[in-house]
Order: structure tokens, then sequence, then C-alpha cells
């Protein structure tokens, strides 16, 4: 499988988490909603493929399936909240976190 890790739109997390009958989702289109059982049956090199087509659907499944807190960070993604700190003041950066939580400060306070 491919180790790149995309970003995660609010609304892919929320396709993923209703297809996996989650809290926190909404149902997606026919053609999505086929694709998304396609990619939670195949086998990584067929998901690998999958992938390079729609990488932010194959992220999306591969945490819900495999990350003990997948639906979690899948659930606040889709909720617009930081992924660290849960608050939903953003604004947010590219992996999901607040811009506060994105570069905290050091425990020194020198930045």
């Amino acid at each position: 499988m491919s180790t790149s890790s995309p970003t995660i739109p609010p609304d892919v997390a929320a396709h993923v988490l209703f297809h996996y009958g989650r809290e926190g989702g909404y149902q997606a289109g026919s053609f999505t909603t086929a694709l998304l059982s396609a990619m939670g049956t195949a086998d990584p090199s067929n998901l690998d493929r999958l992938a390079a087509g729609f990488p932010e659907y194959v992220a999306a499944i591969t945490a819900i399936q495999y990350d003990p807190a997948g639906v979690e960070r899948l659930q606040d993604i889709a909720a617009g909240r930081c992924t660290r700190c849960k608050q939903n003041d953003g604004p947010f950066v590219a992996s999901g976190r607040c811009e506060a939580c994105a570069r905290p400060m050091p425990l020194d306070g020198v930045a």
C-alpha cells in the first residue's frame, strides 16, 4: 500500500462514516456508495489501484478499518473539529488540526 497520507475532506469522512454505520455521517451518491463497497472488500493490491484515482476515500477507508482511533478522527473531520483539541474555531490546516495545534508553542516558551 501507499505510504502517502492525503487530507480527508469533511464530506469524504461523512460518506465513510455512513457506509460503516457510524454516527456523524451521511449517505453518498450511488457511484460513491458502490465505490466504498468495492474499497471495503479490496485486497491491498487493488486498494492501491483505487487510491490512484480516489486517494481521500482510500485514506478514510484505511483509517476506519485499521486505526483504533479512526472512527473518532473521521467524526471530528466530518464535524469540522480539530482532530487534536476538538474545537471548531479554526482556521484549519491540511492535517485536520487548527493552526494553534498544528504549530504548538514549545514547552520552554521560546518559538
